[in-house]
């Protein structure tokens, strides 16, 4: 799986995400197994202001350029995890101890997956974010 082969909006909910500088983005392709949408695109924000600026910005550009609103929310003023469900996707924000704890990537381990390497400055941040293979934190995107 590769961005740009991916539904214009979970691209632009990608690019949302890092110029918030969202950690660790990762978009798994549910379609093919029957689920009640087609992708995750889930991400790591390390407060809750970024957590909540990380969700505006993505609100943002799918009203902007898909003039595309969420069909629900849930969480957005918790620091922990929240969630936008835009019916072909959903974007996942979590904290670091939040992504751990529910591990969605594991749960969905049979879906094909697209890690997104983070910018320097965010990788150098994320150091200590275990979760991830080392390929992820040397910045090397992979698929399954």
């Amino acid at each position: 799986m590769k961005l740009d082969s991916l539904p214009q909006g979970v691209r632009l909910a990608v690019e949302a995400a890092q110029n918030k500088k969202a950690a660790g983005i990762t978009v798994l392709d549910l379609s093919g197994v029957g689920a009640f949408t087609d992708y995750f695109v889930i991400c790591t924000g390390f407060s809750t202001p970024q957590v909540q600026a990380i969700c505006g910005e993505v609100e943002e550009q799918l009203e902007k350029h898909l003039h595309r609103s969420p069909k629900h929310r849930e969480g957005r003023g918790s620091a922990e995890w929240a969630l936008i469900d835009f019916g072909g996707f959903i974007l996942h924000v979590f904290s670091e101890q939040a992504r751990r704890y529910y591990d969605l990537e594991r749960l969905w381990r049979s879906s094909p997956k697209l890690v997104l390497p983070d910018e320097p400055d965010v990788a150098a941040r994320n150091r200590s974010f275990d979760s991830f293979d080392d390929s992820h934190a040397a910045g090397e995107a992979y698929s399954k």
